[in-house]
């Protein structure tokens, strides 16, 4: 039997301090060294494109595989596909997704895993390869690779996230899945707990994205503000 998980034991700040640790590599590389940066990039994106067939095939192994564990339409899914994408072409629309979708939620998930085995299930490693993966693109992305948000970014993510959450609602009714937890709240313990009982909760996480959005884009906004009209992209 796997070793149970447990949020802020050793596995898990062992997992922060190497996420910390390829972020400030990456910086370093970046600076100093843009070629090795650029390989580290493309490992990374890969490793984000491929986590969802794999974490999928590590379900099956372990007896675990359902729609909500075979499927990447978490909100954390989209964000690593987005990633991937982002660090390979620095696409500006893929760039937001990760930094807004990561840092407003993905960003929770490495805080409060929603996770029941521990290190080295390959569960455990796929969970926390997305996850770690996902905060870290959209950190670098912003910081060292500039691609930073452009104007009407909020009103744009707020938009897509509506859509993307009336379309797993559909799938969540043909399926009986719970992506985005729209259907029941993580058994691991998270902000949802404190946003009241379903479905009023979800109604609170729309108004919490956009107040989340804003805070992440106010750095940016100010920057955009400040600086000519002529050179905003």
């Amino acid at each position: 039997m796997p070793s149970p998980f447990h949020a802020f034991g050793p596995s898990h700040f062992a997992v922060l301090g190497v996420c910390g640790s390829i972020l400030l590599i990456l910086a370093l590389l970046r600076r100093f060294h843009p070629a090795s940066a650029r390989i580290a990039e493309c490992v990374l994106a890969c490793l984000l494109l491929l986590d969802w067939p794999l974490a999928a095939f590590s379900h099956w192994r372990s007896g675990t595989l359902t729609w909500d564990t075979g499927l990447p339409f978490h909100l954390c899914d989209i964000a690593g596909i987005a990633g991937g994408i982002a660090l390979l072409t620095h696409h500006r629309l893929a760039a937001e997704i990760v930094y807004f979708f990561g840092m407003a939620g993905t960003l929770q998930g490495l805080i409060t895993p929603n996770l029941d085995v521990d290190f080295p299930d390959p569960r455990f490693i796929m969970f926390f390869v997305l996850h770690g993966g996902v905060v870290v693109t959209a950190l670098h992305l912003v910081t060292s690779l500039k691609c930073r948000p452009r104007p009407w970014a909020v009103p744009r993510m707020v938009g897509l996230t509506i859509a993307y959450a009336f379309a797993v609602g559909a799938v969540n009714l043909s399926l009986n899945s719970n992506f985005a937890f729209l259907c029941q709240k993580p058994a691991q313990a998270s902000l949802m707990d404190a946003l009241g009982p379903w479905p009023w909760y979800i109604g609170s996480l729309v108004l919490l994205c956009g107040v989340f959005y804003s805070v992440l884009d106010a750095p940016f906004f100010i920057a955009r503000r400040l600086k000519p009209a002529s050179r905003e992209v």
